[in-house]
């Protein structure tokens, strides 16, 4: 079972606090956004005697208000579609479990979530990962690389639209590539929407729900954790029309019991948010992924390409090691009794010696908290004894 690169490091942050410095947390999707009013007063009027368990599938009106919610996005669905889950992790794992067979294969674009290596290991799934590149901004691999990949184990292809590590956003071209690709191999199509809501730049998001003819080949696994800052909450959701996954993948769901019943209470509610939430919270990423991407691209020998959505960004060091950097820059290096905690990209890839220069960074502080993490790290670069500028600046064409 693999360490979580996101997490990994928390001892030496910890340590770091405990010497007094500041760590400013750019290693993790935890948004420092309000969650919305509707759905923290749902909590405080619980009323009832009994806590009692709630269906396996979730309660009944829970999912006929999220039906609600993606009809409204153009999915086209029944809330009978809809298996409530604890967390969008657990709807990832019932995914694979239910549709994957042990020592079937499922291919995903690299970098990838680094969970997701977490849960094939806990469903006995083999990852084939294909790379996508920091020179293109982490677009679609070519379809030829991934027939390349294909055999007779091979079951799904996972995306993560807009993605995480990357932010990269998912044109409509790119998904009916893959459309076209699951239809002629017979796979499922896996979409991780936990981001749906962030994308910039007059962008829009498309689903694989839209694509007319795959509706018996997708899968789609989303959460509340992002969209309305309710990480706490565990609560998510997997969402398919092929009924005959869905029978299997409630047998899963019954084996766990059930999901809790008020996070759907919350969740229910949170459906009501009004639109101006999410216009306040993208003008915000979007000024936040702004002084960010600029702020990186302006430090000698950094490359940074600017994503179309999610709050976070890849970015190539002029470092060795990014694993030993991330260290160090927490163990070693202050400036001002400040430092700055990011994940090692080596984590979020499975091909050995990928990502080795690379960082994610989750821009989930208010831009004052930004500016200063950013000061941190470029002083940081300046003094890191690993620092390998010559060959970074030639490598992203910067030199």
């Amino acid at each position: 079972m693999p360490a979580s690169p996101i997490r990994k490091l928390s001892p030496f942050a910890e340590k770091a606090k405990a010497e007094g410095k500041k760590v400013y947390h750019l290693n993790i999707g935890q948004p420092d956004i309000e969650t919305p009013e509707i759905m923290l007063e749902a909590i405080k009027n619980v009323d009832f005697k009994v806590w009692a368990y709630t269906a396996s599938e979730g309660t009944l009106s829970y999912r006929k208000k999220l039906a609600e919610y993606y009809n409204k996005l153009g999915y086209n669905l029944g809330y009978e579609d809809i298996l409530v889950t604890n967390g969008g992790s657990e709807a990832i794992t019932i995914a694979m479990q239910t549709c994957l067979n042990p020592g079937d294969e499922i291919i995903i674009p690299e970098p990838f979530y680094a969970n997701y290596n977490g849960f094939a290991c806990m469903s006995d799934v083999v990852v084939k990962p294909i790379l996508s590149h920091i020179e293109d901004g982490f677009a679609l691999p070519a379809i030829s690389e991934f027939e390349k990949l294909i055999s007779s184990k091979t079951k799904a292809i996972i995306i993560c639209n807009p993605n995480n590590p990357t932010g990269y956003l998912y044109s409509k071209e790119e998904l009916e590539a893959l459309k076209t690709l699951c239809l002629k191999y017979d796979l499922f199509l896996f979409s991780d929407e936990a981001y749906r809501e962030f994308c910039y730049d007059g962008r829009s998001f498309i689903s694989p729900m839209h694509l007319e003819g795959l509706e018996e080949n997708v899968i789609v696994m989303d959460t509340v954790s992002k969209r309305y800052s309710a990480c706490g909450a565990r609560l998510g959701c997997l969402i398919t029309k092929n009924k005959a996954v869905m029978n299997a993948a409630l047998k899963f769901a019954q084996a766990r019991l059930s999901p809790g019943m008020i996070p759907q209470l919350a969740g229910e509610a949170a459906v009501n948010t009004p639109d101006s939430y999410f216009e306040e919270v993208n003008k915000e990423y979007t000024q936040r992924r702004d002084i960010l991407v600029k702020r990186l691209n302006e430090m000698e020998g950094v490359y940074c390409p600017n994503p179309g959505g999610a709050f976070y960004v890849v970015a190539r060091l002029p470092i060795d090691d990014a694993d030993s950097f991330c260290q160090w820059i927490l163990e070693k290096f202050d400036y001002q009794n400040q430092t700055v905690m990011m994940a090692p990209a080596t984590g979020f890839y499975s091909t050995a010696g990928a990502g080795k220069n690379e960082v994610r960074l989750a821009y989930v502080l208010n831009t004052q908290d930004l500016q200063s993490a950013m000061d941190c790290l470029e002083k940081a670069l300046a003094d890191y004894p690993g620092r390998k500028l010559e060959e970074n600046a030639f490598m992203s064409g910067r030199a």
